[in-house]
């Protein structure tokens, strides 16, 4: 649509066109090649992983995180509650049950005192949990170490959902780079993008070569096709992996600009007592993927939507959280009303790193209007 603005758009370079042009000279048109190679050591590079798996999407590598965890039918998963349904999704693929645990205000991510509260829950009904997902929600980390040291009381591996947060760090450390695994997502609206994509990783190259193995249709060592255990179609193409290496070449600009756009919503708009922002809490640095607003109600944050709505503007809620979703109804839940406090009064603003000033400035003009400030 001619002259709208989006939430948060694709931004190129320009470095990617050598390395998709390489790949057609050579020839290497096939799934696996040398940018995929060259992508991998680049995020290893960047965030200091030992090993990484170039993959379909981050919801491959959440899958084959959980297939690694050893999470199978009948296991209990823990999940986020506030999150996009892809967190929690491939703990069905699994045949296994979702647990729901609530937010904390400080981050608006996973509260490590009532995932513990859940955890124990779950072992008094006989249920240990296999696997816990915190999610850092548009790219704000989490309070993971309070997590990994929750998780460790009890031998629960950590699957960090950095799908929002490359870019982002805890105390000077990457996300994703805490627990047994991370997961990273370059779908076409995240900071960096190869068109659909996502990437597994993690500090032991055992499960990660395993990874690389059953996202491969898991073949096994032969000169013939034999295949000992089910695999999948989940393996990076070397033309998606030469955008992702364009795209690592800019990256700290994206998230420069992206911490912009933030800083410009905060000082122009926080002087209205309706609106809030959710800052850095000590050791926190984010890459502000979304630039996020709470309201003081369900009407007020329904009311400035449409009006960004009506000038071309995309604007969208905060997640929904899953325990509030109808497939997810029956699943346990631990917590109270943060999470859904968030999901009625929070939206997300136009955040793309090739936002310009003109266009902002038309946001916060026609916020401080629909505010009457």
């Amino acid at each position: 649509m001619l002259n709208k603005i989006w939430l948060s758009l694709p931004h190129m370079g320009g470095g990617e066109k050598k390395y998709i042009d390489k790949a057609f000279k050579d020839n290497y048109i096939a799934p696996l090649g040398p940018n995929v190679d060259g992508f991998e050591q680049d995020l290893c590079q960047f965030t200091g992983a030992k090993y990484t798996a170039a993959l379909s999407s981050g919801t491959a590598a959440l899958h084959l995180a959980l297939i690694l965890a050893g999470v199978d039918r009948g296991d209990e998963v823990i999940c986020q509650s506030f999150t996009f349904s892809a967190s929690a999704n491939p703990i069905v693929y699994q045949g296994a049950t979702p647990v729901f645990v609530d937010s904390e205000a400080d981050t608006w991510n996973i509260c490590p005192d009532t995932l513990e509260t859940a955890i124990k829950a779950r072992l008094k009904k006989g249920k240990k949990v296999k696997a816990v997902i915190p999610v850092y929600l548009y790219g704000m980390p989490a309070k993971i170490n309070e997590i990994i040291e929750v998780c460790s009381r009890y031998s629960i591996p950590v699957i960090e959902d950095a799908a929002e947060a490359l870019g982002s760090t805890y105390r000077g450390k990457q996300l994703g780079t805490f627990g047994k695994f991370g997961i990273l997502s370059f779908n076409g609206n995240k900071i960096i993008t190869t068109s659909g994509g996502g990437a597994l990783i993690s500090e032991d190259e055992t499960l990660i070569l395993k990874a690389r193995n059953i996202s491969t249709q898991a073949r096994d060592q032969a000169p013939h096709y034999q295949h000992s255990q089910i695999g999948y179609n989940y393996r990076m193409s070397n033309i998606c992996a030469g955008i992702g290496r364009g795209q690592m070449e800019v990256i700290a600009d994206r998230v420069e600009q992206r911490r912009k756009n933030y800083s410009i919503y905060k000082e122009q708009l926080s002087d209205i007592p309706n609106i809030q922002f959710l800052d850095e809490p000590a050791g926190c640095y984010s890459n502000r993927w979304l630039s996020c607003i709470l309201l003081d109600s369900f009407k007020q944050k329904e009311r400035l939507r449409l009006a960004l709505e009506s000038e071309n503007i995309e604007s969208r809620p905060l997640w929904k959280p899953m325990h509030l979703q109808p497939i997810f109804k029956d699943s346990p839940y631990y917590g109270g009303k943060i999470a859904e406090s968030l999901f009625e009064r929070g939206l997300c603003l136009p955040s793309a790193s090739n936002l310009t000033m003109e266009q902002i400035s038309k946001i916060i003009y026609i916020i401080k209007t629909i505010m009457h400030y």
